[in-house]
């Protein structure tokens, strides 16, 4: 444990994997609630196009952070890109802000397999390609579209592990991210685990508030009891 008492390598007072698998318990609408409700923040939630690669898909991490844009200079482009896959870490989840590009794929097979043997835990991202790749390495991706164009001589990386804007909301690196079929949402790192606590009480109060519903109570019943629709 460090002085603050929090178990080592983790900023949180649980290990970060921990962390992962408890927020993988949850659905994107709760922890939205909880942030809108207990936390006043009404920007939270990544642009809507991003969806995952398949429904099923899921993700929960520590946000690593890239910046890029559409760019036909390509020196140095590769090594930058090895060096910001070297730098990804465990339990992260790499997150793209793509200035707006709708042409190049970013990620494809080969990222993939080097994210994974680091134990990065998925990524979003504007464009994929390699898409059957992906899909075999299980990987989850929130992606905008599907492109056969690739990066160099179209889009390049300008920086990593600085603050960028998605949308709305403003990720960190190190910010919580949690995914899944309804979408990206963004927690800010130092209330990430408070807010995991308020949104499995959440869950459980939903549990009761069902329980209501199949026992015949009206929707009317339901709101008198402390429910809610």
């Amino acid at each position: 444990m460090n002085q603050n008492g929090k178990t080592a390598h983790s900023p949180f007072p649980i290990p970060v994997a921990e962390m992962r698998e408890r927020y993988l318990k949850l659905y994107t609408g709760a922890v939205n609630d909880v942030l809108r409700f207990n936390y006043q923040m009404h920007a939270t939630s990544l642009p809507s196009a991003f969806a995952p690669l398949r429904e099923e898909m899921k993700l929960a991490g520590m946000a690593f952070t890239v910046k890029g844009g559409p760019d036909i200079t390509t020196e140095g482009e590769f090594e930058m890109r090895a060096e910001m896959l070297e730098a990804l870490h465990t339990d992260s989840v790499v997150v793209w802000d793509c200035t707006g590009d709708t042409v190049t794929s970013q990620w494809g097979e080969v990222m993939t397999m080097a994210a994974m043997k680091i134990g990065c835990r998925g990524a979003v991202i504007n464009g994929i390609r390699d898409t059957q790749a992906i899909l075999d390495q299980g990987f989850p991706v929130f992606h905008k579209y599907k492109a056969n164009t690739g990066m160099l001589g179209r889009f390049r990386m300008y920086h990593y592990l600085k603050p960028i804007l998605m949308g709305e909301v403003i990720v960190n690196p190190g910010d919580w991210i949690f995914g899944d079929i309804d979408g990206v949402i963004s927690i800010p790192q130092a209330i990430a685990y408070e807010v995991l606590l308020a949104a499995e009480k959440l869950l459980l109060k939903e549990d009761d508030i069902r329980g209501m519903v199949e026992s015949g109570m009206t929707p009317t019943e339901v709101v008198k009891n402390g429910g809610y629709f």
